[in-house]
């Protein structure tokens, strides 16, 4: 029994040299083997950026307009002492008096890239802003002045038009919605008006939302852009624009690695619009919406949240003659599904205007199809709500959720200044331990609908509230408007 320990320990440390031989032997085998290409990255961006840089050019954008006066003479009262040596001290700078004054002149630098060899360019909307004088500065030095076709403030793009003497290096737009997290790209720029500069990174993330827009839909990438880089061409690395950079998030005003460009899957059919038209036109379903959270979602009856709630329908857009209500959730727009509030205007944007569009939408848990043909956003935008109704009830008060409420009176309107058109329930109290101040319902605010019924008396309420719970509903779905007529729903829990 006494050589058993002997002998284990002696085939354990066997088999351990075995082990640690064959660990070797892996190793080795390892080290041997070549990682993949894709693994590595490639060796050099030096062809991919001879292959595109003379495409990609500065933006110098200048507005001319007023006088300078940097320092105004003070307005003194007449007969103040030293008055006769303050105006002949201004005078002598050139800031008083009779004294010419020079034009004001505000300047931009920014990037841009050329799709068309005839002269077409790219850049961003906020780069020229109102400029009156636009430069583009090539890679060769050569400078030309360029008109500016149209721009978009949505997504923040303009396109310039320049009249060269020989055709251009122009590039191609290529498909965003190809790129996966983790691949290769480049931007070239004009950072801090250096001149052109090649960055590299990678995609580090899709659909960024920077509260920007109704559209954004941003590339994120950590390839360096910084100031002066707006405007210019994000590309992968078939040298196709996969991205137009547009901002950044900085603390310190340069880049720490996280910038935002508009995809090209989204900025192409926008440029093609400009170039044409010289201005937009996109889809308009006519709707307001928000988007739909865990305790609306239960309050609606959903089995998860998802999609688009309406929470207004405009009286003369497209979805009101298909019958569309407020509180109707859309869940699928022209054969995609609505995931969530932010999918809906881009993919609405998206959509040729007059196309016929299937929209399935849910009320009160039932499934509706309807058709509808979009109007024109921009039409949309211009179209003023004239409807008008009055009516006003005999003042009642009353306690629910956590709010005092009453009819709406003369008095109420005018305390308020609540719209003369708005019709519910007042809300004159909130209590600031409830669900209703955490969702920040206050005073003012108007209560047209509990539980996607309409209320118009405090009475209405307490009663839709009372039936909310026999029904076994922890949170009441409300739909309040504020002063001014706009409206939002609000899941508010039932105490």
């Amino acid at each position: 029994m006494a050589g058993f320990p002997t002998l284990s320990m002696s085939l354990v440390a066997t088999k351990a040299r075995r082990v640690a031989s064959a660990i070797a032997i892996v190793s080795a085998v390892t080290l041997a083997a070549p990682l993949p290409a894709s693994a590595r990255g490639p060796e050099s961006f030096a062809d991919l950026a001879d292959q595109v840089t003379d495409a990609v050019v500065n933006i110098s954008a200048a507005t001319t307009g007023g006088t300078t006066r940097e320092r105004a003479m003070p307005q003194l009262p007449p007969g103040t002492p030293f008055e006769d040596l303050f105006e002949e001290f201004f005078k002598r700078r050139g800031q008083g008096g009779d004294a010419p004054q020079a034009p004001r002149r505000a300047s931009s630098l920014g990037s841009g890239f050329v799709i068309d060899s005839t002269g077409i360019i790219v850049t961003n909307n906020h780069v020229i802003g109102e400029a009156n004088e636009i430069t583009a500065i090539f890679n060769d030095g050569t400078r030309l002045k360029a008109e500016l076709l149209g721009k978009d403030a949505k997504l923040d793009l303009a396109v310039l038009k320049v009249k060269p003497d020989k055709p251009l290096k122009a590039v191609k737009f290529g498909d965003s919605d190809k790129l996966r997290i983790g691949d290769w790209v480049i931007a070239i720029g004009n950072p801090f008006g250096l001149g052109g500069s090649v960055s590299a990174g990678i995609v580090s993330a899709h659909n960024r939302n920077i509260d920007q827009g109704p559209y954004d839909n941003y590339i994120q990438t950590d390839a360096a852009i910084n100031r002066g880089n707006s405007g210019g061409p994000l590309f992968n690395m078939a040298g196709e624009v996969v991205g137009i950079n547009t901002a950044i998030l900085s603390p310190t005003g340069g880049s720490v690695g996280i910038g935002f460009a508009v995809p090209s899957s989204m900025a192409a059919t926008v440029v093609d619009q400009l170039r044409e038209f010289g201005e937009t036109r996109r889809g308009w379903l006519g709707v307001r919406i928000q988007g739909v959270d865990d305790q609306t979602a239960e309050a609606l009856g959903l089995e998860k949240a998802r999609g688009a709630l309406v929470a207004g329908v405009d009286e003369k857009g497209p979805a009101k003659p298909i019958g569309m209500e407020i509180g109707d959730v859309i869940v699928k727009f022209d054969g995609k599904d609505v995931k969530s509030a932010r999918d809906l205007p881009r993919m609405v944007a998206a959509t040729p205007v007059g196309k016929d569009v299937e929209v399935v939408y849910l009320r009160k848990g039932k499934e509706t199809t309807a058709t509808v043909k979009l109007g024109r956003l921009e039409d949309g935008e211009k179209q003023a709500n004239l409807a008008k109704d009055s009516g006003v009830e005999k003042p009642v008060a009353r306690k629910a959720l956590g709010l005092d409420l009453s009819s709406i009176t003369d008095d109420l309107r005018r305390r308020y200044s609540i719209k003369d058109d708005l019709k519910g329930v007042v809300v004159t109290r909130v209590d600031p331990n409830s669900s209703a101040a955490d969702k920040r319902i206050q005073s003012g605010d108007v209560i047209m609908e509990v539980g996607q019924e309409s209320v118009s008396s405090p009475a209405d309420v307490t009663k839709r509230v009372e039936a909310l719970k026999k029904d076994g509903k922890k949170s009441a779905l409300l739909l309040v408007a504020n002063a001014q007529g706009e409206v939002r729903f609000v899941a508010v829990t039932i105490e």
